[in-house]
């Protein structure tokens, strides 16, 4: 098994649990309130843990099957994920402030604080690149193996 492999699969079960904890974490939310909710966040980051999670696995199934370098993979497969860990981080720690309820809405905070513009921005930017960018490589180079080999 790849290296690449080995962190999808490691990022798979790190995601998955992440996404139980927030789901226990969205429920006594839920259960204490009036309304049966829970605050954006928690919400959000138990969805996109799980979500996540099962990205992973396709990256790791992309990662097996790719003709590219072993490095090439394994970078490409660590810009993704480490940028899905990166969102699942703020969205918990957006749910653990409540400080928000978008946090793309201007001006951008995060708690009591506010963030520059071009913070976020540039934040977000990184992110394209970095989870598209990295889906890309290991998506095209297994396709590049499944179908010329």
């Amino acid at each position: 098994m790849s290296l690449a492999e080995k962190i999808c699969l490691s990022a798979a079960l790190v995601f998955f649990i992440s996404g139980l904890l927030t789901g226990i974490w969205k429920y006594r939310h839920m259960a204490r309130s009036a309304d049966a909710s829970s605050p954006t966040y928690v919400d959000i980051a138990h969805r996109s843990s799980l979500m996540y999670s099962f990205a992973a696995l396709l990256l790791a199934a992309f990662s097996a099957h790719s003709v590219f370098s072993p490095l090439i993979n394994t970078l490409a497969a660590v810009a993704a994920l480490a940028f899905f860990a990166f969102a699942i981080g703020t969205y918990i720690l957006h749910g653990l402030l409540q400080d928000t309820d978008n946090q793309l809405r201007r001006p951008h905070r995060l708690g009591k604080r506010l963030l520059p513009t071009w913070a976020t921005g540039l934040f977000m930017l990184l992110l394209i690149v970095g989870e598209v960018g990295g889906t890309l490589v290991l998506g095209s180079g297994a396709m590049l193996g499944i179908w010329l080999s």
